[in-house]
């Protein structure tokens, strides 16, 4: 009996355990399971690598390297995106540049496989002026504006580098040119017209 007393006495002194405040201690919360990090790109995705830099740091015990990598992705139906990653190895810097370029991705409006007007984007020393062209005509690009256009879907087009030859601001000016396009429904949408109507009076400007 005095066995079983004991043993009941140490199990309610464990149980009622009290802080040094006088209150009972709060109970853990059951550990949750870490989910997996997805890594990698989705594989409709196509990636191009646009420009590869190599940055060196002077520190006292000499020069570290790393590699900065920009990089395009699109699924040519629409959708393209681009992302700049930092590492000590180019792998590295090309695979984070991807998986940034597939989260932002933005949507191109695209006619008939080229885009619907003339735009122009500038950004910093970087202005790309775009034009929409007739079948047949292919992508009229080269570099970086190519890769982009290319990855968006579009088959022709007219293009031109104003001024600049930086990638990362050609890529930029670029992206700013295909985010201001916006198709002949949306402007209808915005100016409460029927599209119909429009779409005969741009042909007729064209006759």
């Amino acid at each position: 009996m005095s066995e079983e007393n004991n043993n009941e006495n140490t199990a309610t002194e464990t149980d009622g355990k009290s802080d040094k405040k006088g209150g009972k201690r709060p109970q853990r919360a059951p550990r949750q399971e870490k989910k997996p990090v997805q890594e990698g790109m989705n594989p409709d995705f196509e990636e191009r690598v646009v420009a590869v830099n190599r940055v060196a740091k002077v520190v006292k015990g000499g020069r570290r390297f790393s590699f900065a990598a920009l990089i395009v992705v699109g699924d040519k139906n629409g959708k393209v995106g681009y992302g700049l990653g930092k590492a000590k190895e180019v792998p590295d810097a090309i695979r984070k540049a991807g998986m940034k370029a597939s989260k932002r991705m933005i949507k191109v409006s695209i006619e008939n496989g080229t885009i619907p007007h003339e735009v122009l984007g500038l950004f910093g020393a970087g202005e790309v002026l775009l034009k929409p062209a007739g079948d047949g005509t292919g992508i009229k690009a080269a570099g970086a504006c190519r890769s982009i256009l290319e990855l968006a879907g579009v088959k022709n087009v007219l293009t031109k580098s104003v001024r600049g030859s930086n990638p990362h601001n050609i890529v930029k000016a670029t992206f700013k040119a295909l985010k201001s396009l916006r198709s002949l429904e949306e402007v209808a949408n915005v100016r409460g017209v029927n599209a119909k109507g429009l779409r005969m009076k741009a042909k007729a400007q064209k006759a």
